[in-house]
């Protein structure tokens, strides 16, 4: 059978599938799930064509690290063919711990999983179903293996993995402020004992790069209605697993209803019925849930569900500064006189951050025409890098707008 098909991609074309083993994981049902899990969740709700999904992404990030691994290998970098391989594992799987909405229902679900945990422990099941073909990719994604810049191209801040959802994401909601010039990124790239650096003539490119992360961030992903319309979706599925946990009974999918009615404390509590549950899980379990739900006779179910099906969504106040604690006491009172003792899963409040670029964190190296390695942000004739490198935090207290709220 010919594996090494080629797929008509509408970001990059006509792009290739690099192996036989990266097509076998692309036709396994736990790849084949992230089809029905959208990239950016909720978005839609602001632009209506962020309908793209986690497949479409992983497909593309694994494009992104083949042009990125050619490359390198024209400038004299030692690679592999194993090595290869295993980095297009590592990208093609690391968001195939990815639940419902994507990062939307993460903590809410499985309560402190965080989905890379759980991208790792499903390669490493895969891993034993493809008999340890698996194993550098899982080293490359874990950064465990010696030659740390093949991490790098798949977690970093100047990632394959962000080169991709930043080209794809623009595309989908039409954002085209938010373009970046890959192309020309991936050629600049170069490493230097065995770190990934960007040679100097490409500096102009990742400020842009920067820029475009940053503009994305508030225009797209913490766009404010996408934040209120996760928030709703947060508290619904908080009162269902509260009524769970008293013993009432819902028509859900059989996956959802054992997730939702698990208790997670720890990683430790994960067991192989839970992860069996959680692979069969997508947006559309979620859907149908929510669409049921609007006819649930418990009030809290049903005002959300039907909002959130109608698009009536609550009220979102943003500010740079935290509301005080009188001012969010007194909208508490307010959704008390209306909604008696529920009146905690009619609000919501909590902070959002824009890291466009956090050089305490995984850095952005230069090199320089003198063969000298540095931070990005030390290249003094970038003021804007300096600039980009401040944490961006924004608090949000979202309730429904026919609360009215005085003083």
């Amino acid at each position: 059978m010919n594996k090494r098909k080629v797929i008509n991609d509408p970001v990059y074309g006509f792009i290739n599938i690099p192996t036989d083993l990266i097509y076998d994981l692309i036709e396994h049902p736990w790849f084949q799930r992230l089809r029905r899990i959208k990239q950016l969740g909720l978005t839609e709700f602001v632009y209506p064509g962020a309908l793209h999904t986690r497949f479409h992404h992983a497909i593309g990030a694994v494009h992104l690290m083949n042009n990125a691994l050619l490359h390198l290998r024209e400038k004299g970098v030692a690679i592999s063919d194993e090595e290869m391989e295993g980095a297009f594992v590592a990208i093609l799987l690391h968001d195939i711990g990815h639940g419902p909405f994507s990062h939307t229902l993460e903590s809410t679900l499985f309560e402190g999983i965080h989905h890379e945990f759980l991208s790792l422990h499903l390669m490493q099941e895969l891993n034993q179903q493809f008999d340890g073909k698996l194993s550098l990719g899982i080293q490359i994604f874990e950064n465990t293996y010696h030659r740390k810049c093949f991490h790098q191209l798949v977690s970093g801040q100047l990632d394959v993995d962000r080169l991709d959802y930043l080209q794809r994401d623009c595309f989908f909601t039409g954002v085209s402020e938010g373009s970046i010039g890959a192309d020309r990124i991936i050629k600049m790239l170069n490493v230097v004992d065995d770190q990934l650096v960007v040679e100097e003539k490409g500096i102009y490119s990742i400020e842009n790069f920067l820029n475009s992360r940053r503009l994305m961030y508030w225009q797209v992903y913490l766009h404010k209605t996408s934040v209120v319309a996760e928030q709703m979706l947060i508290l619904l599925f908080k009162r269902l697993k509260s009524l769970l946990a008293k013993g009432e009974d819902f028509n859900l999918s059989p996956s959802l209803k054992n997730i939702a009615n698990c208790k997670i404390d720890s990683t430790k509590d994960i067991t192989p019925a839970l992860i069996n549950d959680f692979v069969q899980l997508d947006d559309y379990d979620i859907w149908a849930a929510v669409k049921m739900l609007q006819h649930h006779p418990d009030k809290v179910l049903h005002t959300i569900a039907t909002q959130f099906i109608q698009r009536k969504l609550f009220k979102l106040e943003l500010s740079s500064h935290k509301p005080s604690d009188e001012y969010i006491q007194n909208v508490e009172r307010y959704l008390q006189n209306m909604y008696s003792e529920d009146f905690s899963f009619y609000c919501s409040h909590g902070k959002i951050s824009n890291e466009a670029y956090v050089s305490s964190k995984k850095k952005i190296y230069i090199l320089t025409k003198k063969n000298k390695v540095i931070d990005i942000a030390e290249a003094s004739e970038l003021p804007n890098i300096k600039a980009i490198s401040k944490v961006v935090e924004k608090h949000f207290l979202c309730y429904p707008k026919t609360l009215e709220i005085r003083g």
